[in-house]
């Protein structure tokens, strides 16, 4: 492609609120992209998460001592009534035939393998385990915070640490990526991509 046609290009797609990177015939998704399609994500996740909290008052007395008995009983509980269904969220739809959240449909984005094609169910489960790592490995720790736990207060303490440095490293593996894929993408074996 002549420079001069990458130049126009790329003003059009600027112009349309798309900054794109050109890799072959990959367009790299910016991370304002992806943190965007999140956010739309994140009110259908807000809406389930309040609905929860309604429902839990209606059973309170079943939940509290799921919450209270031991950190690994409420971490449990938590992955069981939260985590999985979000995870689920994700895997499903982004190994579905949209390819996509209902927030990246939002932004016009897809979830594809490297060379466009669908990545289908077990991938997008794999893809979505990893991206929710840092996610559950938090929940872990604050659970074993605010109940007493076996483990040694510095062992938690590095456990965070280590959710902080997972975050960090999802958050800028996209700049060092030729594909602007995350660590999980990488793994994967996915990338996202505009949906043309």
């Amino acid at each position: 492609m002549g420079c001069r046609l990458k130049s126009v290009l790329f003003l059009i797609l600027f112009k349309r609120g798309r900054v794109v990177h050109m890799h072959g015939e990959l367009r790299s998704v910016s991370l304002s992209t992806r943190i965007i399609a999140f956010l739309w994500d994140y009110i259908i996740i807000a809406g389930y998460i309040i609905l929860l909290i309604g429902v839990s008052f209606l059973i309170r007395p079943l939940l509290t001592p799921l919450f209270t008995k031991n950190p690994l009983s409420a971490e449990f509980a938590g992955f069981l009534f939260i985590t999985l269904p979000v995870y689920l969220y994700f895997a499903v739809c982004e190994g579905s035939k949209s390819r996509a959240t209902w927030g990246k449909r939002k932004a016009g984005i897809i979830v594809t393998g490297i060379n466009g094609q669908s990545i289908g169910l077990g991938s997008s489960l794999l893809r979505s385990a990893l991206k929710f790592v840092p996610w559950e490995l938090a929940h872990f720790t604050i659970w074993h915070m605010v109940i007493p736990s076996n483990y040694p207060e510095s062992f938690i303490y590095l456990l965070l640490a280590i959710v902080y440095v997972l975050v960090l490293i999802y958050l800028i593996s996209p700049l060092w990526s030729k594909n602007k894929q995350t660590v999980y993408d990488l793994i994967a074996g996915t990338v996202i991509r505009y949906k043309n």
